[in-house]
Order: C-alpha cells, then sequence, then structure tokens
C-alpha cells in the first residue's frame, strides 16, 4: 500500500477511463504511458448497463499488460464488493465520488489505497477518520483553486487530489493551491482520436499534461 501511496505522490496524475470500449482500452493505455502516464482508473458503471465483473476483467488485463509499470485502480467505487473485485483482479486503488465508510474500511481490509470523494471539511475530514489514504476534492473545478488553498490551510494533515474540471489549462495551479495530485478523465479530443486510430495525438496531449504538472 505504501508504495502505491509514494507512487501517486510522484506520478501526481491519475488519468480517468469511463465510458471507453474494452476493445479500446489497451491502446489507450500504452498511449498514454508512452506519454509519461503511470496511474490509470477504470470506473464501474453505476448505471448497470455494463456489468461490475466485466469492469473488473478490463483492469486485470490492464494489470497484466503494464506488469507494474502503470497502476491500475478503479473508479465510481460505490460498493464493498467492487473493491474486492478490484483486489481479485490486481487492482491497486479505491477511488470513489463520496464518503462511504463500508467502502474505505474494505479498501483498507484489502491492501488497495482508498481515496473517497468528498467537498467540504465535515466530509474530507469523516474520510480521514474512517480510514481514507487521500481526499479527492470533488467535484472542484467550478471552486478553483481559491477553494482548495483555504481547504488545505486548516487540514494540512490531509492529502488532497483535485478532481472534476480539471485539465491541462488549470492543473498546475491546483498543485500550486496545495493539492497532491489530479485526476483527469479522458478528454473528449483524446476518445475521438482514440476512435479513429491516432494514438499519437493521445501520447502527445499525455505528454504535455504530465510536462504541465511535473
Amino acid at each position: 500500500m505504501n508504495t502505491t501511496i509514494d507512487r501517486i505522490l510522484e506520478e501526481k496524475i491519475i488519468m480517468i477511463a469511463r465510458n471507453i470500449p474494452k476493445d479500446k482500452l489497451p491502446a489507450l493505455a500504452e498511449a498514454l504511458y508512452r506519454g509519461g502516464i503511470r496511474l490509470m482508473e477504470c470506473t464501474f458503471d453505476a448505471s448497470g448497463k455494463t456489468p461490475d465483473e466485466e469492469t473488473a476483467a478490463s483492469i486485470a488485463s490492464l494489470v497484466k499488460q503494464f506488469e507494474g509499470r502503470m497502476l491500475i485502480g478503479a473508479g465510481t467505487v460505490l460498493t464493498e464488493k467492487q473493491v474486492r473485485l478490484t483486489k481479485e483482479a490486481g487492482g491497486r486503488f479505491i477511488i470513489s465520488p463520496d464518503v462511504n465508510e463500508d467502502v474505505i474500511k474494505e479498501s483498507g481490509r484489502c491492501g488497495l489505497v482508498s481515496i473517497p470523494g468528498a467537498l467540504t471539511p465535515s466530509e474530507a475530514t469523516a474520510a480521514h477518520r474512517a480510514g481514507a489514504d487521500f481526499i479527492k476534492l470533488f467535484p472542484v473545478g467550478s471552486l478553483g483553486a481559491p477553494y482548495v488553498k483555504a481547504l488545505c490551510a486548516p487540514l494540512s494533515h490531509l492529502r488532497f487530489l483535485a478532481v472534476g474540471g480539471v485539465g491541462l489549462a488549470n492543473a498546475r495551479t491546483f498543485l500550486d493551491a496545495g493539492a497532491l495530485g489530479v485526476g483527469m478523465s479522458i478528454s473528449a479530443e483524446d476518445k475521438d482520436a482514440l476512435a479513429r486510430g491516432d494514438l499519437a495525438a493521445i501520447e502527445a496531449r499525455a505528454r504535455a499534461l504530465v510536462e504541465a504538472v511535473k
């Protein structure tokens, strides 16, 4: 677990793969890796259209593909079952949109890094008390870097990641405000590039993100 925490602190960017066709995931991940991305989140489907087991299979496939070169985790984790599926698939971290104490504690029992979503000081401290390793400030984009700076001042003992509305143009400002990392969704441009097989474009945008953040 400590190794995963260290990698998140070092790499600072978690790319969020949501609604990506499973047959396109390997190529997407490889392009991101060539661009310098080392952390990727595959999201569970809260609507239930994609079974949890299918998402877990995608995580397992990526874990096998990269063999530790890129750390793979799960996103939109809302249940303890999804935590266990992620563990079985070889995932390394659990990201949720909310503060669910059962999910946080199950993540700890499974030896996975817990990153629940919170926005207010009360939510953030509740997540920390439940055992969260990082706090995903979400959705933080509309509130901006000043909000992150204000929150970090009294809660400097918490590890915050800025997620939701974070991209190339503003990622650095959130880090400068006190966030220790950022979560960024695969952009519409990258999805279009993936659909037409333009992996070089995805790699180039990933490299630009890495350079902006580091």
